[in-house]
């Protein structure tokens, strides 16, 4: 494929309606974003009607960006790349119907991309990273240990049996009344705060060494929340915040650790909206530094973005994958 090909990623997985055109693969030439924050904060988390809605209002305007900021028309679109799942119905329908008609309109191909692959593929934007490596998947909705044998060869060594990291950050943000997004309101408040103030359980799956479990801790923190507080007692927010955020970072890198000894990989790759946590990244270079290269995605790609699609999308279609008119939108789906 030559240098120059054109893709167009299209996302509306969740709360933020997304459209890149990337060139080649790697070179993100645009990348759109439309966050729907402010119409979600005040819920304490994304209302998939409101959010399938704003997406409709959104995605023409967005993708109309991306190929202005792009410099490049519709016509010069090669293909078509569009997030298809996991993730809100809703949502997802937005982005696979606009991106099935202007596949059919301009007589592109499309490809459909598995959100978390997407997610995995963030770490080849403006990098030579190249497989076989790990990657740590950690959003508000997965929490993945992913061995990437090759371009879109994966074998899934460990997973969350129920709640994810994110979803974990963004409850306890509630429950602490610091509001959403979590993720990066947690980690600023622990940054003020003692991580060792407060012992809450690094959760560990029996009979599934690699497996996560972050509905537990969850559940301790709201537990002790409510105790302080029935007994007239302080709560310090941000040493709840920072003794939070280290047993679900211990538990993340402990187990990427060992799944990176099992394959013997040289690089250990983190992605998802987690990945931007900087508890996460500084532990993971502490404790893995010595032994393996460590590869972050730049921070604005660690969020939902169609940049990351684009390129999934690329290498899918460069390996002779093809969708058709029937692609339909997942709320579940598997990564293979």
């Amino acid at each position: 494929m030559a240098e120059d090909f054109l893709t167009l990623g299209i996302e509306t997985s969740c709360d933020e309606t997304s459209a890149a055109v990337v060139r080649g693969g790697r070179k993100v030439l645009s990348n759109a974003i439309f966050s729907q924050i402010k119409w979600h904060e005040k819920f304490g988390g994304v209302v998939p009607e409101i959010a399938s809605r704003k997406h409709l209002e959104a995605i023409c305007h967005v993708v109309q960006k991306a190929l202005e900021d792009a410099g490049v028309g519709f016509r010069d679109l090669d293909l078509v790349a569009v997030t298809c799942g996991p993730g809100l119905v809703g949502a997802l329908l937005v982005g696979v119907s606009y991106a099935k008609g202007l596949s059919y309109t301009l007589k592109k191909p499309i490809i459909g991309v598995n959100h978390i692959e997407g997610h995995i593929f963030a770490n080849f934007l403006e990098s030579d990273l190249e497989p076989p490596f790990l990657c740590l998947v950690v959003s508000g909705g997965h929490s993945h240990i992913v061995y990437v044998r090759d371009y879109g060869k994966y074998e899934v060594m460990g997973r969350t049996v129920d709640d994810a990291a994110g979803e974990a950050f963004d409850k306890t943000a509630r429950a602490l009344g610091l509001g959403y997004p979590g993720g990066p309101l947690i980690d600023r408040a622990a940054r003020c705060g003692n991580e060792n103030a407060i012992s809450f359980p690094v959760a560990h799956v029996r009979g599934e060494d690699l497996s996560f479990s972050f509905s537990g801790i969850k559940s301790a923190v709201l537990n002790y929340l409510n105790q302080r507080r029935q007994k007239n007692l302080q709560v310090v927010v941000e040493d709840v915040a920072a003794s939070f955020q280290k047993a679900v970072v211990d538990a993340l890198v402990e187990n990427t650790l060992k799944a990176a000894h099992i394959k013997k990989v040289e690089t250990i790759a983190l992605a998802g909206g987690v990945a931007a946590n900087s508890k996460l990244r500084e532990e993971l270079v502490k404790r893995a530094g010595k032994d393996f290269k460590v590869h972050f995605p730049p921070m604005v790609m660690c969020t939902d973005n169609a940049a990351m699609i684009a390129c999934a999308g690329y290498y899918r279609y460069k390996d002779g994958f093809r969708s058709d008119m029937a692609l339909n939108a997942h709320a579940t789906l598997n990564l293979f």
